[in-house]
């Protein structure tokens, strides 16, 4: 099968959970199918990203792209133009002309595109003559109205509010000019089948590298520290250990004076960085080469997020290594997995607190309950599985377009 995939950004550096979705994807679907990568390129990618594509790719083909830099001069100029728009800006600062071209350029020597994401769909208007999967991460309108709900501002949440209804509106029209819509948990499935009346839509499982992310003897003795791992420049994250550190963390010293929080993710943002500047408890290492030696010292692994969709990468790899889970409802999302038997569930401030202290106080039940997990997550859930699961799909796709066309061509 040869697999056109559509992309807004190179994968290297493999740093945040889509871009190790992807990677452990097609890495996995390359072995067995030819696989032209069409990405556009913002220059912003690691520089060794074109030699290293051949990880995952057979063929790769960039097109330019300059979208404006957040938070100068011009990003502010763009969301003011974006308001006027009936796209949601996510999704318009993608435009291009150029990409959409290729796109054409293309399609008629392959047998099925992938759009991967939601973005690159921008650049698809009108038929394409060829069978077509969206392999959608998030729902990407309950994001945005998961923002509006938790904004701290009126006016922050009237303008999360308008990006929620345009991408309500432009999520559903993309999927239903897909052939087939492919989520990451059967609860995105569910919800799109629901808000978009869509039949074509499958759910594949998260997967994770078992051979990076295992157990490698037991955790050190009494430690009181509490990591968060993730991009940190992604507004579900920025949230989550802002929340964590200002109504949960004070409420964790009351109990154990000692508990600490280290977030570990690329590009913290200035309120991020503020927070260690804030408490003493808090360190925030930005960049790091390896996320597993942080995992490895930690109590548990923290995932308090209020906002998001898709699946948390971060809670597998956790799992993975026998690392304790404490999460919210939100942060376990789309996971198949049991609270009290695979990870602490709670969503309040009190209860997310109380989770973290009796992880503290009794470590060798939290490690039970790591152990539990780790033998699950081992047991099922290796991305060569997941890409399997994956290329079927694109395999169904392309048999059903070649029937139709067949019975077209007779009738």
């Amino acid at each position: 099968m040869h697999i056109l995939w559509l992309k807004t950004e190179f994968l290297h550096p493999v740093d945040k959970g889509g871009r190790i979705r992807t990677y452990q994807m097609l890495r996995a679907l390359s072995r067995s199918h030819r696989v032209t990568y069409l990405t556009l390129d913002d220059g912003g990618a690691a520089p060794d990203a074109m030699e290293r594509a051949a990880e995952y790719s057979r063929d790769v083909l960039t097109v330019p792209f300059a979208p404006p830099a957040r938070g100068t001069l011009s990003f502010y100029a763009d969301l003011a133009r974006n308001l006027l728009s009936s796209l949601p800006y996510a999704i318009a600062k993608y435009r291009s002309a150029a990409f959409a071209l290729e796109v054409r350029r293309l399609a008629g020597s392959v047998d099925v595109v992938v759009c991967d994401f939601l973005p690159p769909a921008v650049n698809l208007a009108g038929p394409l003559g060829v069978p077509s999967v969206l392999f959608q991460h998030n729902v990407e309108a309950e994001i945005w109205r998961r923002h509006a709900d938790v904004a701290s501002s009126f006016v922050a949440g009237a303008y999360f509010r308008q990006q929620w209804r345009r991408m309500v509106r432009f999520e559903g029209d993309a999927c239903r000019r897909f052939d087939q819509v492919v989520a990451v948990s059967d609860q995105d499935a569910a919800h799109m089948r629901r808000a978009y009346r869509l039949e074509n839509v499958t759910a594949i499982p998260t997967g994770v590298d078992l051979d990076y992310f295992h157990a490698d003897g037991p955790p050190p003795p009494g430690s009181s520290e509490l990591v968060f791992t993730g991009s940190m420049d992604w507004l579900p994250n920025e949230d989550a250990v802002l929340w964590f550190a200002e109504a949960i963390l004070p409420r964790i010293h009351a109990k154990r004076p000692d508990a600490s929080l280290t977030i570990v993710g690329r590009n913290p943002t200035s309120r991020v960085l503020a927070l260690a500047r804030r408490h003493a408890a808090v360190t925030v290492t930005g960049t790091v080469p390896d996320v597993r030696p942080f995992l490895r010292r930690g109590a548990a692994l923290v995932v308090p997020l209020r906002i998001g969709g898709g699946t948390r990468l971060k809670i597998y790899e956790a799992m993975a290594m026998g690392v304790p889970v404490i999460s919210t409802s939100i942060g376990a999302e789309g996971l198949p997995l049991v609270p009290g038997e695979h990870f602490l569930r709670a969503d309040t401030p009190e209860g997310l607190a109380d989770a973290c202290v009796g992880a503290l106080e009794d470590p060798a039940s939290a490690r039970a309950m790591g152990h539990q997990g780790a033998q699950y997550v081992h047991r099922s859930f290796g991305w060569d599985r997941v890409s399997e699961a994956f290329a079927t799909i694109c395999a169904d796709v392309v048999r059903h377009s070649a029937r139709s066309a067949r019975q077209r061509s007779l009738e």
